[in-house]
């Protein structure tokens, strides 16, 4: 027996086990070679597939199942403490969650079956919970990411190393650097493994994280575009690609995939996930006039229930849409009858919300209603100054932009205009959240409707100009710059913008925009 045991633990340690889907789930194809015994090798590499489509909670009770069958699979415990990070883009797991993930990768660490790769990889992992929770999570991020930096360059040979230092590394790319260094260094080295493995879920889709940026983002279509066929079980991988989709503008691929998603979601009793998708659908529904159908998914999603709020991409979805739907289509008096919800949580949720019904207060001509929704703004934003730099500057964002639209209906235009176009500088040099698929309104757009609104078209259309090139194909801003080409009498360009207005929205185009948008175009 004894001897029939040492030749099992050497097979084993040299063994290479792969998943791909069976039956009806579809999660792509993953090899991950490792030391555990062969009963528990599709659990343990169904678990790495799961966590390489951001299905955590799926993930977890894998790598659990795989530790149950097998008491010295040590590696399991690193996926269990991988799987408790959650989102590596988001804020990371709570205290509980924590000690957790800090119990299995004692487990692991207590193997004595396991190989020197995957004593790096459990080190590699614990380097995230040092110092929890004293050291915020960028800063875990960017010690797991130094971590497994050298992991993969230990074991340059192992693919799976390769693949978790890129997506950390891209995680780590500070939101306001537009030479997106590290996302494009991680970028370089999936492109690799998306060569040699086209059908493994986690590159697909950290291509997407790589890309995800305004100038870049046409260089991850091909991953978009094959990452909802690699892992289609997955909500996560159902969802990607529209973050691909909407930075180039491509609504009706978003909203189609977003639907897909949240359906996914909602069967696997995901919340969150479906909520997210949700309002990316809602976006990507709203570019293309398509009112009916955004408000039918915001009817959906506030049909959920039972769900804790215990991290923000369902608190957020959930102030965003009916932001998002009120202020897209300019209907200022909506918009500034919407209800706040508090969380204490993830503030900036609510300020979602009260910024909604500042422009809309604004600009609805009762700057004096919008004074309460602006105080509420900026003490958030002062909160946030000491505790979450990004956040605040989005909050910051917020508040001078509701300065400048309560001053310009005080009439004080100067004013408005100079805090308007700080906002959308200071707004410039930070990138939007994985979060959300949009800011509310973006900042220069909306200076190029203050500037129209101010008789200085020429001066807008440049505006519009600029936002487009960040934010291709927005309804508003393909509207606004048409109009503001039209009254500078730059006809070439009015044709042109309306043109793109016409041929992206068709039937969706609003009665209140329909009739300026045929008028030019009906002119020779």
């Amino acid at each position: 027996m004894v001897v029939r045991s040492a030749a099992l633990v050497l097979f084993f340690a040299v063994a290479s086990t792969s998943f791909a889907h069976e039956g009806s789930e579809q999660l792509g194809k993953v090899s991950f070679s490792n030391s555990c015994i062969a009963a528990v090798q599709a659990s343990f590499t169904r678990g790495v597939a799961l966590l390489h489509s951001f299905a955590f909670r799926d993930a977890e009770a894998a790598f659990r199942d795989t530790m149950a069958g097998d008491a010295e699979c040590g590696i399991a415990g690193w996926g269990i403490a991988s799987a408790l990070i959650g989102n590596t883009f988001a804020v990371g797991p709570n205290p509980q969650q924590a000690q957790t993930a800090r119990d299995a990768i004692e487990r692991g660490r207590a193997s004595k079956r396991q190989t020197e790769r995957e004593r790096n990889f459990v080190e590699a992992i614990a380097q995230y919970y040092d110092q929890y929770p004293s050291k915020p999570h960028p800063q875990r991020m960017k010690a797991l990411s130094d971590a497994f930096e050298q992991v993969a360059k230990r074991f340059p040979a192992d693919d799976e190393a390769q693949i978790f230092s890129a997506v950390y590394l891209t995680a780590t790319q500070p939101l306001t650097d537009k030479t997106y260094a590290k996302a494009l260094k991680a970028a370089e080295i999936l492109e690799v493994q998306f060569r040699k493995h086209p059908d493994h879920p986690g590159v697909a889709h950290y291509l997407i994280h790589s890309y995800d940026f305004p100038e870049i983002a046409g260089k991850g279509m091909s991953a978009a575009r094959r990452y909802s066929d690699i892992a289609p079980s997955a909500p996560h991988a159902l969802h990607m690609p529209s973050h691909i989709y909407t930075r180039v503008g491509a609504w009706k691929d978003s909203a189609a995939i977003n639907e897909r998603s949240a359906k996914a979601a909602k069967e696997q009793k995901e919340p969150h996930d479906q909520l997210h998708a949700m309002d990316y659908s809602v976006y990507a529904y709203l570019q293309l006039g398509q009112d009916d159908e955004a408000r039918r998914v915001l009817r959906e999603a506030r049909e959920l229930k039972d769900f804790t709020p215990t991290v923000r991409a369902g608190p957020y979805a959930l102030a965003a849409m009916p932001a998002r739907i009120a202020l897209e289509r300019g209907d200022w008096k909506e918009a500034a009858s919407l209800q706040p919800e508090e969380n204490s949580r993830f503030p900036y949720t609510t300020t979602q919300t009260n910024y909604a019904r500042l422009i809309g207060a604004a600009r609805s001509g009762n700057p004096a209603a919008a004074e309460a929704d602006l105080r509420a703004i900026a003490r958030v934003a002062e909160d946030l100054k000491s505790k979450d730099p990004y956040w605040f500057t989005e909050t910051e964002v917020q508040r001078l932009t509701g300065e400048g639209w309560i001053a310009f209906a005080n009439g004080d235009k100067d004013a408005g205009l100079r805090l308007m176009r700080s906002a959308a500088d200071l707004e410039d040099g930070n990138e939007k959240s994985s979060l959300t698929p949009a800011r509310m309104l973006p900042a220069r757009e909306l200076y190029g409707d203050m500037l129209l609104a101010a008789g200085r078209p020429a001066d807008a259309l440049v505006a519009y100009e600029l936002s487009q090139q960040r934010e291709p194909n927005r309804y508003r801003g393909l509207y606004g710059a048409g109009q503001a080409a039209m009254q500078s009498n730059d006809r070439d360009k009015a044709r042109l913008y309306f043109s793109k207005l016409r041929e992206m929205a068709g039937s969706g185009l609003r009665p209140s925009e329909a009739p300026a948008v045929r008028q030019v175009l009906a002119k020779n």
